[in-house]
């Protein structure tokens, strides 16, 4: 267990930053750490008069939001276990889940309200909206009490009071914090159950090795109810003394520059999706010009150039960013070589959602093209394989980070977790002697073939993703060979008229291209139009189990 607590980050923050703007929606309502402060202390009051005790679960469902961020911070600050839940699961998933995980408090947002039926969750006492923190249902006398009495308007309270009685309860780091429900790539969605210790660990690590400080702009576009989102995005530089915009809607890439332009965060977060998309429509275009070609084989109009591609993707991202960190996938592979060779501020993290979430990381400066950093200094980190740096073998991890299992499911813990600690994460790799961690693919998704080698699909998508009028790509083992599926890139196929006949076409010569550049037993068979855009995880990876 770390020293310091998880909850001692949060209060400390909080005292140090109280006049300054914590969280924001964009275009939205503005709260400042002592404005979050005050409510904190008020929900604390209504838990406790409503008989919710420490480890109690409080679930936890809307999309992003100022208020979302204010609730999640006065529930694990309490002692109480946040259920953090996706707001896109089907209402019969969130019964569900509200269900498994002994919810006995809902806090629901916008149009969710009307998804949920009170007398499918037995467990619940009440349902509280986000957007209002107005009592929807209840069937709680005390719930009924504190809100015929009492709002949660802050505009009446004396702020410097507040102030001089805030301490947060000294919650230890082997409480459960919170229980987070995934969708994952393989289908079967579990509880994991993070300590408080996770949450410190990864606090501890990015206040010692990510550029922020107190001030600081940041832009929160990814899923809050995600472990990326929620400690990169949220409880890291919140933990700072940060003010954080927060995107509330679902947002396109082209929302998402527009608040970069705006708000000029000082460091990015974000998903490989949203970074190839801004890769492909606004620097490809350029690249794929004759007379770029031309003049990047020049040694001095190269260098020249590529600065000019620099400042313009630098100007992108609002231009006033230290890092960009990418994460919760894998970045397509040509995009990240031309970045490194335009020197553009980017490195790649490794994470899951089961170490809440970061296993590895390394600063841009030292970061090494291909690799996803070094495992952190709370982990330990080892590749089951007889020779680590070269042979790949699956990546296990044992440390503060990991969870303590899977809510009600020892027998899926047992099997991702063995007896002395060591967490299977399911992804193949190697290390290699700088400790520099290179992954390869999923054990899940790694397909052997023919030959007996392993194929990595991953690998061959991101050769095709790059191409003309591909948007997306997945590749699946049929019959023995091996099928690329294409979701086309309509935004290009619409301006450009291309008929479906000519894309068929275009895909072909694609394969064919790929196949001249990979080993024959790489090599793909078949070319299938993918018409619908792929099933994806929260963190924008395709359910690979759906096409399988």
């Amino acid at each position: 267990m770390l020293e310091k607590n998880f909850v001692s980050y949060l209060e400390d923050s909080f005292k140090k930053n109280w006049d300054f703007t914590a969280l924001s929606d964009y275009e939205g309502e503005s709260f400042t750490y002592a404005e979050i402060a005050a409510f904190i202390k008020k929900f604390h009051k209504l838990y406790k008069e409503a008989g919710i005790c420490e480890g109690d679960k409080i679930a936890l469902v809307g999309k992003n939001s100022a208020r979302w961020g204010i609730l999640y911070l006065s529930i694990v600050s309490y002692g109480a276990v946040v259920v953090p839940v996706l707001p896109d699961f089907k209402p019969d998933d969130l019964h569900e889940i509200v269900n498994h995980s002994d919810s006995i408090l809902l806090f629901a947002g916008g149009t969710l309200t009307s998804k949920f039926e009170f007398s499918k969750m037995q467990n619940l006492i009440g349902i509280i909206a986000i957007d209002d923190f107005s009592l929807l249902q209840s069937k709680s006398d005390e719930l009924n009490a504190i809100f015929k009495l009492n709002g949660f308007d802050i505009g009446h309270q004396n702020l410097i009071e507040v102030k001089n009685d805030f301490h947060l309860p000294q919650i230890s780091n082997n409480k459960l914090a919170l229980i987070s429900y995934t969708s994952g790539t393989t289908g079967f969605t579990k509880g994991v159950m993070l300590q408080h210790n996770s949450l410190a660990a990864n606090i501890r690590f990015a206040q010692r090795n990510m550029p922020l400080k107190a001030g600081d702009k940041i832009v929160s576009f990814l899923p809050l109810a995600h472990a990326f989102g929620a400690a990169f995005e949220f409880l890291f530089p919140l933990s700072m003394g940060c003010h954080i915009t927060i995107l509330t809607k679902t947002p396109s890439p082209q929302i998402i520059i527009k608040a970069f332009q705006e708000i000029k965060p000082a460091l990015i977060l974000s998903v490989p999706l949203v970074i190839e998309k801004i890769y492909k429509n606004k620097l490809l275009p350029m690249l794929r010009k004759p007379h770029i070609k031309t003049l990047l084989s020049v040694p001095v109009i190269k260098s020249v150039l590529l600065n000019k591609f620099n400042a313009k993707m630098r100007e992108v991202f609002g231009g006033n960013f230290t890092e960009l960190i990418i994460g919760g996938a894998p970045i397509n592979s040509e995009a990240e070589a031309f970045f490194k060779k335009m020197k553009f501020p980017f490195t790649v993290g490794y994470g899951m959602t089961e170490c809440g979430p970061l296993i590895s990381y390394e600063k841009c400066t030292k970061f090494v093209s291909g690799s996803s950093g070094k495992v952190v200094d709370t982990l330990e980190i080892k590749i089951d394989s007889e020779d680590p740096e070269n042979i790949t073998g699956e990546i296990m991890v044992r440390g503060d980070n990991v969870m303590i299992g899977y809510y009600k499911n020892e027998k899926a813990t047992r099997e991702i977790i063995t007896e002395d600690g060591w967490l299977h994460t399911g992804d193949i790799g190697i290390i290699d002697k700088e400790g520099n961690i290179h992954i390869k693919g999923r054990s899940k998704s790694m397909i052997l073939g023919s030959n007996g080698k392993n194929i990595y699909p991953e690998e061959i998508e991101s050769i095709f993703d790059n191409r003309y009028a591909v948007g997306e790509s997945l590749i699946v083992h049929r019959d023995n060979k091996l099928v690329a599926l294409i979701y086309p890139d309509f935004e290009t196929v619409e301006k450009e008229n291309i008929l479906p006949d000519d894309l068929i076409k275009i895909y072909d010569h694609h394969k064919k291209a790929i196949n001249h550049k990979l080993p024959g037993y790489m090599n793909i068979s078949v070319v299938e139009l993918q018409k619908e855009e792929f099933a994806k995880t929260p963190k924008k990876s395709i359910k690979r189990y759906l096409y399988n």
